[in-house]
Order: C-alpha cells, then sequence, then structure tokens
C-alpha cells in the first residue's frame, strides 16, 4: 500500500526530547525512537523535513557519552539515515545555510532535511517557521508531533469531559483559539490549503500511521466532503 504522502515536514517540539510533557532537557532513548520514527518513514519512500521548536540538535560532550562522534552529533546518523541540517541563520560550521532549491535536492535524493534557526526573524515562532518551509518545499502535510492524541475542546488532564477532535476548519482553529500552531502559522495552512496533523508522536508507529493515510490525531484543513 503507498503512503498518503509524497513530502511532509514534521514539527516537534522542543519538550518532546525530554520525554515528559512540559519537561526539559533531552533523554537519549526518546531522540534514538524519534530518529529510528523518522528514518522508518523515509524508508517508506516519503519525503521529510525536520522543525525543532526550543533549539536544535545537541552537540558536544553530553553526545559523546551516548556514543556519537562529538564534532558532529547526528542521532539519525547513528542508524545509517543520510541527512542534512539547514540554518536560516548563518552558522556555516555547522549547517548549511537555508537555500531552497537545495533542500528540494537533497529530498529528492532521499535525504532527511532538518531546518534549524526558525525563519532567522524575531516575533516569529518555530511554528510559523515550519509552516515557511513546508510551503517553501513544497509539503503535501504538516504533521505536528506532541505528547498528545490530538486537539481537545478543554485540557484533557483537567476535565475528563473534554472532547477530542477527528477534523477541524482552520477558522474554527482560530475562532476557538485551540492550541494547534500560532495563528500565524494557521493563517499561513489556511491561504495555501496546507493541512496540518496534530497527533501522539510518542506513541511507536503514529508517525507511520499517519504517513500511510490512517486517522490518528486530529486533522485541521479544509472539511472533507462526507460520503
Amino acid at each position: 500500500m503507498p503512503a498518503a504522502y509524497r513530502r511532509v515536514l514534521l514539527k516537534l517540539s522542543g519538550e518532546i526530547f525530554s520525554g515528559a510533557e512540559g519537561g526539559f532537557g533531552i533523554d537519549a532513548g526518546v531522540v534514538t525512537s524519534l530518529a529510528t520514527q523518522v528514518a522508518g518513514v523515509q524508508a517508506l519512500g516519503v519525503q521529510i523535513a525536520v522543525v525543532v521548536g526550543g533549539g536544535n540538535i545537541f552537540r558536544g560532550a553530553q553526545a559523546s557519552a551516548m556514543g556519537m562522534e562529538r564534532a558532529r552529533a547526528d542521532a539519525l546518523g547513528q542508524i545509517g539515515s543520510d541527512s542534512r541540517v539547514q540554518s536560516a541563520i548563518w552558522m556555516q560550521e555547522v549547517a548549511e545555510p537555508f537555500i531552497r532549491g537545495r533542500a528540494i535536492r537533497h529530498l529528492e535524493k532521499g535525504r532527511i532535511v532538518i531546518f534549524g534557526g526558525g525563519t532567522g526573524n524575531p516575533y516569529f515562532s518555530t511554528d510559523t517557521a515550519a509552516s515557511v518551509r513546508a510551503l517553501e518545499i513544497g509539503a503535501e502535510a504538516i504533521l505536528k508531533g506532541t505528547h498528545v492524541d490530538g486537539v481537545y475542546d478543554a485540557d484533557p488532564k483537567k476535565d475528563p469531559g473534554a472532547r477530542r477532535f477527528t477534523e477541524l476548519d482552520y477558522i474554527e482553529v482560530l475562532n476557538r483559539g485551540l492550541k494547534v500552531m500560532d495563528s500565524t502559522a494557521i493563517s499561513l495552512c489556511m491561504d495555501n490549503s496546507l493541512p496540518i496533523i496534530v497527533f501522539d508522536l510518542t506513541a511507536d508507529g503514529n508517525l507511520q500511521r499517519v504517513v500511510m493515510g490512517e486517522d490518528v490525531g486530529t486533522r485541521v484543513g479544509m472539511r472533507r466532503a462526507s460520503v
């Protein structure tokens, strides 16, 4: 069965690397698990780019203790996946500059591309950076990996009656003030009909299920016609 998407952008919250919602730091096991899931999707023939919120791929002594080469800590490289890091902020010693055509060529050659440095401008979140980069590379969807299994009308940890949405229109997200992505990112996706799928990335196999088109999490976009 072919994948539902040819090219996607995966948006990760920085806190997901801690292994606990609202946590801090980086859990080595979580990093390996995430890298394995991304590599598994790439092996299906899906072109995948990644934007990480709140930080970038870490380097140095902590990585060295995990068995990674200190000069170029790369969890994807450790498991045999070819990847490239492109940054909106010039730092040629550790990353390529973001160049749209080069990013697309990397994807077409089967490389995973990690976009760092946000948009390179103040006042714009990494949510907005994810939307911009997804549009620039022609991604067919933004996959927002979180600790929760979708978007709710209330905090499910505080309200046992909270209802999970399976599908939402962009305008509903904006009008309800739902915490999917910030309003600038949602508006960009709405103006360009780019769907957003919010799902629990900590559940093993969920990323693959999403790219295969299974109904996982909450889909934000133009409402699909009922059959």
